[in-house]
């Protein structure tokens, strides 16, 4: 789905494919993820420079894969602050440090909060919900027009943290500087899977083939869930086609 996001709901420009079908959504239960910890943030009951994650690390580290942590336990380590390496485990401890009990807690404060019909395939909170399309939509309005959150702390968790470091988005390979906010890729200068969308365009997308992709520019955004696994075809597809349809819906 294509839409444009306004000041009360989303509104459908192109549509694609069973938008209710739930299907994984794997690395962008990030989103949800960071959403949820940022609220906790914004709440008070939290703040961005706690200690969490390997020593000198904090919530912000983790939140923005800065922490030097690697993909899983176990996996190669590197300094705190000096590159972004993508880690599912620091995602999940990020948000193990603001609850004991992530499902509940993102259940409640997000889920429930957007009525989303979310489920989770597992419980980590890195990779584990599962939604339809229509889901990622009112996830991506939520992400252009806030309600859980502030106005400063929506413009915080769109900054780039660390916006000097190089790294990796597996698998397109090394970008410099890898931008990213606390959950949101951010676009800046790369060229990938976001295509030629402006630099200050933003979202995640999964192992499951599932994307989203804001532009505040103009409010659109594209969300998609996928019955084929991300492989070679997204990494051929996706620049081109998410170019394709913002064309098509601004022309």
């Amino acid at each position: 789905m294509v839409a444009r996001a306004t000041t009360d709901s989303y509104e459908p420009l192109l549509r694609y494919g069973e938008l209710s079908e739930v299907r994984s959504w794997a690395s962008v239960s990030k989103l949800v993820a960071g959403l949820g910890v940022v609220r906790s943030i914004d709440q008070g009951q939290h703040f961005l420079d706690d200690a969490a994650g390997p020593e000198g690390s904090t919530l912000a580290h983790l939140l923005s894969h800065a922490s030097g942590l690697g993909f899983e336990a176990g996996d190669r380590v590197v300094p705190v602050g000096t590159r972004r390496v993508y880690s599912n485990l620091g995602i999940d401890l990020a948000v193990a440090a603001v609850t004991n009990d992530p499902p509940t807690y993102l259940g409640e404060s997000v889920l429930t909060a957007l009525n989303l019909g979310c489920s989770w395939r597992n419980p980590r909170p890195s990779h584990g919900l599962a939604g339809s399309v229509l889901d990622l939509a009112t996830l991506a309005q939520e992400f252009l027009v806030p309600t859980l959150l502030t106005p400063a702390m929506h413009r915080t968790m769109l900054t780039p943290f660390l916006g000097e470091l190089d790294g990796i988005t597996p698998p397109f390979g090394r970008q410099t500087p890898n931008w990213w906010g606390l959950g949101p890729e951010l676009k800046g200068s790369k060229e990938h899977w976001m295509g030629h969308w402006p630099s200050a365009s933003f979202g995640h997308f999964g192992q499951s083939g599932a994307l989203l992709l804001c532009d505040p520019t103009t409010m659109i955004f594209v969300v998609a869930t996928s019955s084929e696994p991300f492989g070679k075809w997204a990494v051929d597809l996706w620049p081109r086609w998410v170019d394709l349809v913002r064309a098509e819906v601004l022309a």
